[in-house]
């Protein structure tokens, strides 16, 4: 088991299928990438830095990515989706609100951009 395993095995269900499918779709983008941590979150890590971490707070979960400019690049894409708040560097939603794949897919490749330099 990884760092990401270890922490969605004591979610209740609806966030750890909602915590899965965001990583799952950014495993599928970059499959290189590793369960590590990032900021001391369990995090996929890219080519030795913090891809994306996805976590239950007390009332969301949030997609942190590591930069305001990859969560910059896809909040007009949010902008109109019931339940979804985004922040400087961080996205917020619910998981009966779940994240488009679309914008899931921009994040992680506007991450891996940056991360490729």
């Amino acid at each position: 088991m990884g760092t990401i395993d270890d922490y969605v095995a004591d979610l209740d269900q609806a966030d750890r299928d909602s915590i899965q499918r965001v990583y799952a779709v950014a495993k599928t983008l970059a499959p290189e990438a590793e369960q590590g941590k990032g900021y001391g979150m369990p995090a996929l890590v890219y080519r030795g830095k913090a891809l994306l971490s996805v976590m239950r707070a007390k009332k969301h979960i949030g997609v942190y990515p590591f930069s305001p400019a990859a969560v910059a690049e896809v909040a007009g894409r949010l902008a109109d989706h019931p339940g979804v708040s985004v922040d400087k560097g961080t996205i917020r939603f619910q998981p009966e609100h779940p994240l488009p794949e679309s914008a899931i897919t921009a994040l992680v490749r506007a991450r891996m951009a940056q991360i490729d330099g």
